[in-house]
């Protein structure tokens, strides 16, 4: 079993990163996680050679047959995509959480379109432009300070996130997503706040959006009712805690922001004012 699950890993990391078998096994003996292994590889792919024989490698995209192969192992045999049980296998065979914040970034970079839902010409051109670029770890960190990323990552995100055939985000499945993505924004530098030209304000870097007002919206939110968050609150939402100060007072009243942000401004001033 154990046998086989290398056999696994060796084949998906070959798949991703156009690797020898033989290179796969010692950097998966070595670091054991398939996320990790192809870190390392990307970092130093002649770690395991020694001087002498240390050759120049292609350092190209993976093969579309590979991709292919790599595709059919994760499809759903009744259907035509992967889907939640490939899902599943993939972020066990990538030692990824399902839940980690990466693969909003991985479905957006794959184009896929729903949640369990990855289709082949996504699958195939995503890996190849991901290539030898990153990783796990270097999109991870992407997403997290990097605004023009996070920002394409997160509008994706609300029609990945999107039931088939509805036009808003239930209640419950927007602040799951916010709570990935917020926090990681937050703490990487990508939801910086920013003047009006869009430049980062360097007067004072913590003079913006705070982790704590997350859960204001959220509580906002839940005592407001409503069916669901629209797409104009939920691209509209982004731009506002960019741009908003710590104190609610820096606040455009003019700006065609949805009535949900601007009912939003008065409960968060009456909540610090309270707190005062």
């Amino acid at each position: 079993m154990v046998d086989r699950k290398l056999d696994e890993n060796i084949s998906q990391f070959c798949a991703v990163t156009g690797a020898s078998a033989r290179d796969a096994r010692k950097f998966l003996e070595a670091h054991k996680r398939v996320d990790v292994a192809i870190d390392a590889y990307y970092n130093d792919p002649n770690a395991f050679n020694t001087p002498t024989k240390q050759k120049t490698r292609d350092t190209g995209p993976p093969s579309t047959g590979k991709l292919s192969s790599l595709f059919d192992k994760y499809k759903d045999p009744d259907s035509k995509e992967i889907t939640v049980d490939g899902t599943i296998r993939l972020c066990e065979d990538l030692a990824v959480n399902p839940e980690d914040v990466v693969l909003l970034a991985i479905a957006y970079e794959l184009k896929s379109p729903r949640i369990g839902e990855w289709t082949k010409q996504g699958w195939t051109e995503g890996w190849k432009n991901l290539g030898m670029k990153t990783t796990l770890v270097q999109l991870r960190d992407q997403l997290g300070r990097d605004p023009d990323y996070f920002q394409k990552v997160y509008n994706h995100t609300f029609e990945f996130a999107r039931s088939d055939g509805q036009r808003s985000l239930g209640i419950e499945t927007a602040q799951a997503f916010w709570g990935l993505l917020l926090p990681h924004g937050l703490h990487g530098g990508a939801l910086a706040r920013v003047d009006p030209d869009g430049d980062v304000r360097m007067d004072n870097k913590s003079d913006g959006w705070k982790e704590e007002y997350t859960s204001w919206w959220f509580d906002f939110l839940n005592e407001k009712g409503g069916k669901g968050v629209s797409k104009d609150t939920w691209v509209m939402f982004l731009d506002f805690i960019r741009s908003v100060d710590s104190k609610f007072t820096e606040y455009d009243t003019e700006g065609s922001w949805p009535s949900t942000i601007d009912d939003f401004v008065v409960y968060a001033r009456k909540r610090l004012a309270s707190e005062i």
